[in-house]
């Protein structure tokens, strides 16, 4: 290394310092000094640590769980799997610690509250050492403006009544402002309900694919064969189809969003090697209460107990990222929502808003759960939604419909 490399490593290395120092350094929040000598405005208080935390950096991620004392790298580059840290060093406000998987030792120093700066780094042997900086997401992320933040709250006791109506359908709902109109801020409602996750799996099978693609492991235009052997029942548009065909990755991923696809799903599963990735995603991610465990349509491994589940929280969770372009760049986003936007079954969500109201969704249906997330994408008051029932198919559509409409009329419609 010249002296003119190890000044600018040597720069680097003080500014991820100052950066990491800023981010885990108490908040003191300065009280504004009044006229007459008499307290100012009560400042907010700071958003609460969570012991479940993962630093966004570009093409992977960083999890801590401060409550087991693991952690898990996972990138481009590799996946080290969850790593027991039993000498993670834990504070209120943050996480920080050092372990070693193979050759390369991970350093790192995660705040605990979402939205702030956190710092990794590997060092690898022959190699300079690699950092990175990046965003801290929790779940939830605290809003940026908490001020603005509390004119969503009151939407929480409107949803409330839907679900408390709702006695034939246990519901959840949680959903993040996008926009900035409100801080964005997150509100729920039985946000950790866990119901069958029907064809909202689906997105995680979605964004594991174009994870990939970012890393350069996979390219949309590869062919991937299907059989009469793979073809499924249910929803989706490749039965009807001539089958054998060569389907590309491109047209397979459509056709699981756009059609809702059974068919398409399993060939990525089976493309993408199984379930295990797909848990890892969810897993790096800290979404607790998600599992891929079976194939959709495969109704042998359900009545053997094997089944897929998630929750409102861990939706948006999943919603908020690829928006925030954390786990996804900001090209594979817009193809996602792209194919969302395109989404065919239209009976929740977009029956229950005025027509032309643009929204990006997935549904998830099965004879005891209807579920309907995504994105409503008015100008201004883009808004993540989740809305999850368990009980008879029937009545949770409506259940959706009312979640929907309520939602709609407090973010858009109100003032």
């Amino acid at each position: 290394m010249n002296k003119a490399d190890k000044q600018v490593s040597s720069h680097r290395r003080r500014m991820v310092v100052l950066l990491v120092t800023a981010a885990l350094a108490p908040v003191v929040a300065s009280t504004p000094a009044t006229a007459d000598g008499g307290p100012g405005p009560t400042a907010p208080p700071p958003p609460p640590a969570n012991p479940l935390a993962w630093l966004a950096f570009p093409g992977g991620v960083f999890s801590v769980d401060a409550v087991a004392r693991t952690v898990r790298y996972r990138a481009c580059d590799r996946d080290t799997g969850r790593v027991a840290d039993p000498g993670m060093r834990v504070t209120a406000r943050s996480a920080s610690g050092r372990v070693t998987v193979g050759a390369t030792t991970y350093r790192y120093d995660i705040p605990l509250v979402g939205r702030s700066t956190g710092m990794l780094v590997l060092f690898r042997p022959h190699t300079r050492p690699d950092w990175q900086v990046g965003e801290v997401v929790t779940n939830p992320l605290p809003p940026t403006d908490p001020v603005a933040g509390q004119a969503l709250l009151p939407l929480t006791g409107q949803l409330r009544q839907v679900v408390d109506a709702a006695t034939t359908n246990p519901a959840g709902v949680t959903v993040r402002d996008l926009s900035g109109r409100y801080g964005d801020q997150q509100v729920s409602v039985n946000g950790t309900l866990r119901p069958k996750a029907a064809s909202v799996i689906k997105l995680w099978i979605l964004v594991e694919l174009l994870r990939r693609v970012d890393c350069g492991q996979a390219s949309l235009d590869e062919g991937v064969l299907v059989t009469r052997a793979d073809v499924v029942d249910g929803t989706g548009q490749l039965q009807f189809e001539p089958i054998p065909q060569v389907a590309s990755l491109h047209k397979l991923a459509e056709y699981m969003i756009e059609y809702s696809d059974n068919t398409a799903a399993n060939m990525l599963i089976n493309y993408l090697g199984g379930f295990a990735p797909v848990n890892a995603l969810i897993d790096s991610m800290n979404q607790r209460e998600t599992v891929l465990a079976r194939k959709l349509l495969d109704t042998e491994a359900a009545a053997r107990g094997e089944e897929n589940y998630t929750s409102p929280d861990d939706v948006i969770s999943l919603l908020g990222a690829v928006w925030d372009a954390q786990i996804l760049t900001p090209a594979s986003r817009d193809l996602m929502i792209g194919f969302l936007r395109e989404q065919t079954l239209n009976t929740k969500i977009p029956a229950a808003l005025p027509p032309g109201t643009p929204v990006a969704h997935k549904t998830g249906d099965l004879p005891d759960a209807s579920h309907d997330v995504g994105y409503y994408l008015v100008p201004g008051a883009e808004t993540a939604v989740a809305f999850l029932t368990a009980g008879p198919i029937a009545t949770g559509d409506e259940v959706v419909r009312q979640l929907a409409r309520t939602v709609y009329d407090y973010v858009v419609a109100g003032p």
